[in-house]
């Protein structure tokens, strides 16, 4: 109860000082569904450029705690949710162009208020949110290239995403990942996690000066060593508020999500990294 209660308040004061872009920067958007056994859903929101009709490439973008986005769309436009403050949704507007979408992906519908670790660990979320991709690209066939892109909590869902089928993605980013997973408040289904069971590229994007108890920039240094991956280190803050794990503090890269964004845009649209750090 401890535990939902403190990621509850940053939530909400995520929710309260989101900053939405402005109506020029917007995408277009639209709710995409899916329909579950049970009459359970998952939903998440696809967004284009307003002139994109034929993105080749798509982000799925997997927020952090409580990783229930629960969105409202009208009009074309994701008018709330309630991760709205969170990083990867804040921000998608600086990943979307004319050859790339974006795919803001919920908890399923029977989830409650809390997308559990052990549910965002398991078989099921990873088939829940491959379904939601296979609609997607239907609806657009011109996708060829698919990414995972998580955040903080939502790096459970994007490292064990990336072993089940790997096949359906072509890489995957873990920004903010959880590092410490026998800490306070955290995650164990990533203790002793071995990113080597996935075929696919991972890259770690972190902020030097994170300032959360799970997400330790050591703790990035000492896994992207361990297993050779590529750690994308990020520097420079602005505007911070809120406690360390909050979403708008280095944890969520206040003040640097333009390029951040920026720099997986070009990961996603290469499949390679140019930098090793950002600043």
């Amino acid at each position: 109860m401890k535990k939902l209660f403190f990621y509850l308040c940053l939530t909400i004061s995520s929710f309260v000082n989101a900053q939405t872009p402005s109506s020029s920067e917007n995408p277009y958007e639209q709710l995409v569904i899916v329909d579950l056994q049970g009459g359970t859903k998952q939903e998440g929101v696809l967004s284009l450029k307003n002139n994109s009709s034929q993105p080749t490439h798509l982000a799925v973008l997997l927020p952090g705690y409580p990783s229930v986005v629960r969105p409202v769309v009208e009009n074309n436009e994701m008018i709330s949710s309630r991760l709205k403050g969170n990083f990867l949704i804040r921000a998608r507007q600086h990943l979307i162009n004319n050859e790339m979408a974006t795919l803001v992906v919920d908890c399923r519908s029977d989830s409650g208020d809390y997308c559990s670790s052990s549910y965002q660990a398991s078989l099921m979320r990873h088939q829940d949110v491959a379904q939601l991709v296979q609609l997607v690209k239907q609806m657009k066939p011109s996708i060829k290239n698919v990414w995972i892109v998580g955040t903080s909590m939502g790096t459970v869902s994007s490292s064990f995403m990336s072993t089940y089928e790997p096949y359906i993605y072509n890489g995957a980013i873990h920004t903010a990942s959880i590092t410490e997973p026998y800490s306070r408040n955290s995650y164990r289904e990533l203790g002793g996690f071995d990113y080597k069971k996935s075929k696919i590229p991972q890259i770690f994007v972190h902020h030097r000066d994170d300032p959360c108890h799970l997400t330790t920039y050591s703790g990035a240094k000492s896994i992207t060593d361990k297993f050779g991956l590529v750690l994308v280190t990020v520097t420079g803050s602005s505007n911070m508020s809120g406690p360390a794990c909050n979403a708008f503090t280095e944890h969520g890269f206040r003040g640097k999500e333009k390029e951040v964004m920026t720099a997986i845009q070009r990961i996603i649209s290469t499949g390679k990294v140019d930098t090793s750090l950002i600043d």
